[in-house]
């Protein structure tokens, strides 16, 4: 079973189409205009081992708000779609991943309720064009439309390190959530739904 989607989200503030394997090779084509937010997605993708094409053209001559924000509505949207009933998955997922002096610890629930508890240790104000409070931002974002709780804590002296652990952290939690139980046919939930 190979578990896909697409999406297309259009405003007047961005035009986005996303499209996403689960069941991938860690593939990423990613043009946002935003080229730090490229690697941290490229990384997000590589670690989770999806496949992940994301065109976006955003208002970037305002800032960078909009084109990440969307941008992660649109990707969260993607993997529930990919997800769909939730059937036979492992629903928990964690992770810790270092950079150097960095580590991010990151856990998931595939519940269908949307939550994100980020505690980032970010000091800047940007890494390259990406203003960084838009990263806590952007995760939270993912959770909201993708219906996954997020714990993610990191640590660290160097903000790119910390941005990057973080994604990386998430993308191997949420693959291991992701992945299916060859001992599970059903909802795993005692509700009978997610």
């Amino acid at each position: 079973m190979t578990r896909t989607a697409n999406v297309e989200r259009l405003t007047t503030e961005t035009s986005i189409s996303i499209d996403l394997v689960i069941e991938g090779s860690g593939q990423a084509n990613i043009e946002t205009g935003v080229g730090f937010y490229d690697h941290l997605l490229t990384a997000f993708a590589h670690h989770g081992l999806f496949d992940l094409s994301v065109v976006t053209k955003g208002d970037l001559h305002i800032d960078d708000h909009h084109t990440v924000e969307d941008t992660a509505l649109a990707l969260g949207e993607a993997f529930a779609r990919a997800l769909g009933d939730r059937a036979g998955i492992t629903r928990f997922g964690n992770a810790m991943v270092p950079m150097d002096e960095a580590l991010a610890t990151a856990a998931v629930d595939i519940s269908g309720r949307p939550y994100a508890v980020l505690d980032l240790s970010l000091r800047s104000e940007r890494i390259g064009e990406l203003t960084t409070q838009n990263i806590p931002h952007v995760l939270e974002s993912f959770a909201r439309t993708s219906g996954v709780t997020v714990h993610l804590i990191s640590t660290g002296a160097n903000d790119h390190h910390i941005a990057e652990a973080s994604f990386k952290a998430l993308a191997r939690a949420l693959a291991m959530a992701a992945s299916l139980d060859p001992r599970r046919s059903g909802i795993p939930s005692t509700k009978g739904s997610l």
